[in-house]
């Protein structure tokens, strides 16, 4: 059914140039699916990691400061009236990818400083790009006009508006090379999600492992942002409620977390398109509504927080 009526089958899977219901499927709502599914899958997945990484349940895809770093690309190329683009790519989603692979560089930067990379540095040096990265922010927005200012506010909202299957195509390989590197880690990472000792007493390359897993994965969340702007809480609230259903073994938990990412993210999409229709919100409002109270049962829940990690 598009726009109230019934479409038959035949008109949907028979694309046409002539045909409004056939071009509103193939070219706005099976890529928008496609790409909400890999985006949840993928900021799900990431989650996963960095909660096993850091040990935290509470740790999230955007715990290192990638997010405020592809944001305050985008700001800055908003801010400057960067429009060009190259490669199919907007100007906005360029300056967003380069802000978050320098935020990568710089974290990784930081934490090497002190030659031994431990996840308590990692997770210092993230916390400190993210609030410098985010100050400056407020700077641009402080002395943006109107319309850059909304811009800005927009992008920062997060959103799968987007037209066509250029968007997924250039999500799709980082998602895929990310989860397949997971997925070859997953006995690591059950390692360390307990201690690093424990993990190097078996014969872990400690270092190794979690220069791979925080490389891969904040590329991984880096394009994402980029393309979709920061979509919270997913990669919070997927891994945790499937660690509580399924424990802690990673070899199961990451593919059911990716199904259950993308499909959460589709949903919040979806209801976030129709629930206050004609007006749509941004998707990663709707997710931050169901953030706080998911923040809440975390805090009132029996047992204490991260029992489910351990």
């Amino acid at each position: 059914m598009i726009g109230g009526q019934a479409v038959p089958l035949t008109a949907i899977f028979q694309p046409s140039n002539h045909d409004p219901a056939a071009m509103i499927f193939w070219k706005i709502r099976l890529p928008r699916v496609l790409l909400a599914w890999l985006a949840g899958a993928g900021l799900a997945a990431a989650g996963m990691a960095f909660q096993a990484l850091f040990r935290n349940p509470l740790a999230t895809p955007f715990t290192l400061g990638v997010s405020s770093g592809a944001s305050l690309g985008a700001a800055l190329a908003v801010r400057l009236g960067w429009s060009a683009s190259g490669l199919g790519v907007s100007g906005t989603s360029l300056g967003a990818m380069g802000g978050a692979f320098l935020a990568i560089a710089i974290v990784y930067g930081l934490a090497r400083l002190k030659h031994d990379c431990t996840a308590g540095s990692m997770l210092l040096a993230g916390v400190a790009v993210n609030f410098f990265f985010s100050s400056l922010i407020l700077l641009l927005q402080y002395t943006a006009d109107f319309y850059d200012t909304f811009r800005i506010l927009r992008w920062l909202m997060g959103g799968l508006q987007m037209v066509g299957f250029d968007a997924p195509l250039r999500v799709l390989p980082w998602v895929a090379l990310g989860c397949v590197l997971l997925a070859s880690l997953a006995g690591e990472l059950n390692l360390l999600s307990v201690s690093e000792d424990l993990a190097a007493s078996r014969g872990v390359a400690v270092n190794r492992a979690k220069t791979l897993v925080f490389l891969a994965v904040s590329c991984m969340v880096g394009v994402i942002v980029a393309i979709c702007g920061p979509i919270g809480f997913v990669g919070l609230m997927c891994p945790h409620i499937c660690r509580l259903l399924l424990g802690p073994d990673h070899r199961y938990l990451l593919p059911a977390t990716l199904l259950f990412g993308g499909a959460f993210l589709v949903i919040c999409d979806t209801a976030a398109r129709t629930v206050f229709a004609p007006t749509e919100l941004p998707v990663g409002i709707f997710t931050s509504f169901l953030g706080g109270p998911f923040f809440l049962w975390l805090l009132l829940k029996p047992g204490k927080l991260g029992e489910a990690s351990a």
